[in-house]
């Protein structure tokens, strides 16, 4: 199911489930991981994405501990009923910097729904994910448990994120899911293994996070540890520091032509071979690159209106086997972790 708005295409986020535009927004970076944030920019972005006709706004419990989603409450409070919130659960933080747990069990889920909906005041999430996977705690209790915050009225959809593509039909057996959001570029190309089959197969819609490599594909920074200032994460992923990103920095040659002979930007060019996945493997994309600029979401968005030739797509399609160095320096609550 298709439609049109003044801005971007919409499609059905999963069977049965919402209108949103075919680009959404990620607003992680509005409120940490990617350095200094301009707060009146990020909300004059906010704004802007809705007026393009990006509908879904994408968060979680963890981003800045909470701050992200207070950040977004006067947002949808103003545009509760043209919105489709998104936000998660599952990634723990204390006040060690670096410590990252992860919870699944009924008793967290349960507390950890009751403290975003009060930080987004609201009373109901539009898609609730679980952010990672414990493979300590049955998929069935867990699935079961977000089934339940459903029952409730406090959640409409379900959704996952980092799966493999057997945890999606597990999942899915027990409460149908909604979309399913792993990581998904030019430069991560392993969901493809059998996350995309599954999601294809159950009617699932499939929505890429870092699409545009955490800004790596768009060309903003070369090296990371060179840079960005101390507090930008990336500083700590593998493939962005020294003879890595030298490696993967080569690989974006064919990017930056496709984009020159078209006239357009590099970014634009790594989100339209995300967002012709979608023809590819014959299932719904809705990838959420993070902007906090006015200026960088129109040039997102416009992405959505380029078709790749396939030639351009033969000559971008070698560039994730080239890429070096893992998306993160401990990949195991990856879904790659646990491909067989």
């Amino acid at each position: 199911m298709t439609g049109n708005t003044a801005g971007i295409e919409q499609v059905e986020l999963g069977r049965g489930g919402p209108l949103v535009g075919v680009q959404g927004l990620g607003c992680m970076g509005m409120s940490e991981f990617y350095g200094d944030t301009d707060e009146a920019a990020a909300r004059q972005t906010l704004d802007a994405a809705l007026e393009a006709g990006v509908t879904l706004f994408d968060t979680a419990d963890v981003y800045g501990r909470g701050a992200n989603e207070e950040f977004l409450a006067p947002f949808v409070a103003a545009h509760r009923d043209r919105i489709t919130l998104a936000t998660k659960f599952a990634i723990e933080r204390t006040d060690d910097p670096l410590y990252r747990g992860v919870r699944n069990d009924r008793a967290y889920i349960r507390g950890a729904v009751e403290d975003s909906l009060r930080r987004l005041g609201t009373d109901v999430i539009d898609l609730y994910y679980m952010h990672r996977r414990d493979p300590d705690v049955p998929l069935a209790e867990s699935v079961g448990a977000m089934a339940e915050l459903v029952q409730e009225g406090k959640v409409r959809h379900l959704g996952l994120s980092e799966v493999t593509g057997a945890e999606l039909r597990e999942a899915h057996a027990v409460h149908p899911i909604a979309a399913l959001q792993s990581e998904w570029s030019l430069f991560s190309r392993d969901v493809e293994r059998s996350a995309v089959g599954a999601a294809t197969e159950l009617g699932v819609a499939f929505v890429p996070y870092s699409p545009l490599g955490r800004g790596f594909l768009t060309g903003a920074f070369a090296d990371a540890s060179a840079e960005l200032t101390a507090d930008d994460f990336r500083q700590y992923q593998p493939r962005f520091t020294g003879d890595n990103a030298k490696t993967n920095g080569a690989l974006l040659t064919p990017v930056r032509e496709i984009a020159q002979a078209r006239g357009a930007t590099p970014a634009q060019i790594a989100l339209a071979w995300v967002q012709q996945r979608a023809a590819v493997h014959g299932l719904t994309v809705v990838p959420i690159p993070g902007t906090r600029k006015p200026s960088r979401l129109a040039e997102n968005t416009e992405a959505t209106r380029i078709t790749l030739t396939p030639a351009e797509l033969s000559l971008l399609e070698p560039i994730a086997a080239g890429v070096a160095g893992d998306r993160y320096p401990d990949m195991s609550h990856t879904s790659a972790a646990r491909e067989g």
